[in-house]
């Protein structure tokens, strides 16, 4: 049974700021979708409830028996990993899904927080305080396993979002500034490999094409020239809600999932973008000080990581959505349509509460 004395100390405002967003989410994708879509918002609004209600499990459970059980989680996340690319569901050329009679889900979504779980249960029992170059080589092989296998897939773009979540983890934990210098100097060196033998011809596709879009107008620039029309069309104040042309008559592909934060600005305008980054920008600083009030360094790691996680999602998209980034399949956290994302989110959030929420107990 949910702890009442505990619910006086739950962070309202964070929880607060968190449903605003999901209003606005299924707003929007009711907007882009309407009633015809049996995909659409009433789909997002059923995630929601579910996110919500996962949520509520997340906060009754102690957030340090869960990190006891990391590894546990860890594995499951693994299997269900392997499972993925033997049995998954293919949809657009991937595949990502588990398929349960009527149950569909992403895994790599979840990953995100078992990732960060079992991360933060790592270096928050490490005895030396400062973690050591074979801590981190321990840390980076936990990441690297799930970040191999969803990026085989394909989705890098579900795969790279892991690696803020280590890397922010290892900053907070005490790594030295010199070894995050290294890893840069490596993956530079290594780019032109990456470019030679790691990277689809898609995924090459997406990278020139954001460097010059014109060169394939029709074909792979087509998302990032319809992104930048539909966000400067929307002006000061916005068409107004459903009154978009864009994302409803679908000049702007995948609108409802990649691209939901373009539909904002053109229905919304500029004013509206303020008034969504200013909710992404409370709920990060809130999240923030519960990772400085955590009572200890395993709450402390756990909030760091996750919302590394978050902050890395909400900015990529941001600048995909206005034309500033390469294209790629990462949705906005607690916006863009998808079930597996807005419930595994809220999860996530469901763990930064937790740990505000158990700051005055044992």
């Amino acid at each position: 049974m949910f702890e009442r004395r505990l619910s006086h100390h739950l962070d309202w405002l964070l929880l607060s700021a968190i449903l605003v967003l999901c209003v606005i989410s299924v707003a929007m994708i009711y907007s882009i979708t309407g009633t015809t879509s049996a995909n659409g918002y009433l789909t997002q609004l059923y995630s929601v409830i579910i996110g919500l209600l996962v949520m509520m499990l997340c906060l009754m459970v102690d957030y340090r028996t869960l990190t006891d059980k990391s590894h546990l989680i860890f594995l499951a996340m693994i299997g269900l990993l392997v499972y993925v690319l033997f049995f998954g569901s293919t949809s657009k050329g991937a595949q990502r899904w588990v398929a349960w009679g009527p149950m569909r889900f992403q895994p790599s979504e979840f990953a995100k927080v078992g990732v960060a779980l079992v991360l933060a249960k790592f270096f928050g029992e490490n005895r030396r305080g400062v973690p050591i170059n074979s801590d981190l080589m321990i840390a980076a092989g936990l990441t690297l396993v799930p970040f191999a296998l969803i990026a085989k897939q394909p989705d890098l773009g579900t795969a790279v979002s892991l690696l803020p979540i280590f890397l922010g983890i290892a900053f907070v934990a005490g790594m030295r500034l010199r070894i995050l210098g290294i890893a840069l100097m490596v993956a530079i060196i290594a780019a032109p490999i990456a470019w030679r033998w790691g990277l689809k011809d898609y995924q090459k596709s997406r990278i020139s094409t954001f460097l010059d879009p014109e060169q394939d107008s029709r074909g792979s620039g087509y998302q990032q020239i319809q992104a930048r029309v539909t966000v400067g069309s929307g002006g000061l104040w916005g068409k107004g809600f459903t009154k978009g042309t864009q994302g409803q008559f679908r000049f702007l592909p995948e609108a409802q999932t990649d691209f939901v934060f373009s539909v904002l600005a053109e229905e919304q305008g500029f004013a509206g973008v303020l008034a969504a980054l200013g909710l992404y920008l409370f709920v990060i600083v809130r999240s923030m000080e519960a990772a400085r009030l955590a009572k200890d360094r395993l709450g402390a790691y756990l909030v760091i990581g996750v919302l590394s996680g978050f902050t890395f999602q909400v900015i990529y998209n941001v600048t995909m959505s206005t034309g500033l980034a390469p294209v790629k399949g990462l949705p906005l956290p607690l916006m863009s349509q998808g079930g597996s994302s807005m419930i595994a989110t809220l999860a996530a959030f469901g763990l930064i509460l937790n740990v505000r929420m158990r700051r005055f107990t044992n």
